[in-house]
């Protein structure tokens, strides 16, 4: 059971997936980006929340992790300045008025090089402003993936599990720790259904869900998303989609020095 790393396909990522820009949209409305800023995105995805903040007058610069990603991005919107980096460790030589971030940061299990990297990477009074997954997002999923993966192929799915999920206390305190001011924060339930009603699940678990299944051939794979989705269908299919059961944690805090 070898650890694997999460592979984007960047275009089902546009053409399914597009709740993930959409609800970012309201974390703009806690940005709140001015004409003039310098401004961050931190795991911009395909660029579709970097560009509107462009659409601000804000200089801004997205930062994805994946190359597929920035490229996809590149295409649509090539007149935005966009890096291919690590959101955990990276070096941009410059400071930002505010470092914002949509449906990232759970993706980087390293939450103190994170914050660090951030703090560095903001002016003096600079806004970090951020949603991501919170403490029990996707809990009922990840609670089928482990009994599923246990049951058929005896692995452990919690040594697979890419994601990092903390409560408000915990990332707060992180924060403050570094001398930021929290501001604003709240933890929210927000199942999100899916756009495809009856493959809702599978293109869920295929989009985000990689590093549990990818050490499976197609065949096992295919058998564990069957089982998965026996599993949580009584609670996650609902009014004809299936549902998934986000919990989201917004947080928005300035540089405190």
């Amino acid at each position: 059971m070898d650890k694997q790393q999460q592979v984007w396909n960047s275009e089902r990522y546009d053409l399914k997936l597009g709740f993930v820009s959409e609800y970012g949209k309201d974390v703009l409305q806690l940005l709140q980006p001015a004409s003039g800023e310098r401004i961050l995105d931190l795991g911009c995805g395909t660029g579709d929340l970097t560009y509107l903040i462009q659409q601000s007058g804000a200089h801004v610069t997205g930062l994805d992790l994946s190359a597929e990603m920035i490229e996809q991005a590149k295409a649509k919107y090539p007149a935005l300045n966009l890096i291919v980096g690590n959101g955990e460790h990276f070096q941009l030589g410059e400071q930002f008025d505010a470092v914002f971030s949509n449906a990232a940061l759970h993706w980087m299990k390293q939450p103190i090089p994170v914050i660090d990297t951030v703090w560095r990477h903001l002016k003096s009074q600079g806004r970090f402003v951020a949603e991501f997954g919170g403490k029990g997002n996707v809990e009922r999923v990840v609670q089928a993936i482990r009994e599923v993966l246990q049951e058929l192929y005896g692995w452990n799915a919690d040594e697979l599990n890419p994601w990092y999920f903390p409560s408000i206390g915990q990332y707060s305190s992180l924060l403050e720790e570094r001398g930021f001011r929290v501001v604003y924060a709240a933890h929210f339930d927000r199942p999100t259904r899916m756009e495809d009603e009856e493959r809702g699940l599978r293109l869920w678990l295929d989009s985000f869900a990689q590093p549990f299944l990818s050490g499976l051939s197609k065949q096992e794979a295919d058998n564990a998303c069957e089982w998965i989705a026996q599993k949580v269908k009584p609670d996650l299919f609902y009014d004809g989609a299936w549902h998934i059961d986000y919990k989201r944690l917004r947080i928005v805090a300035i540089k405190h020095d």
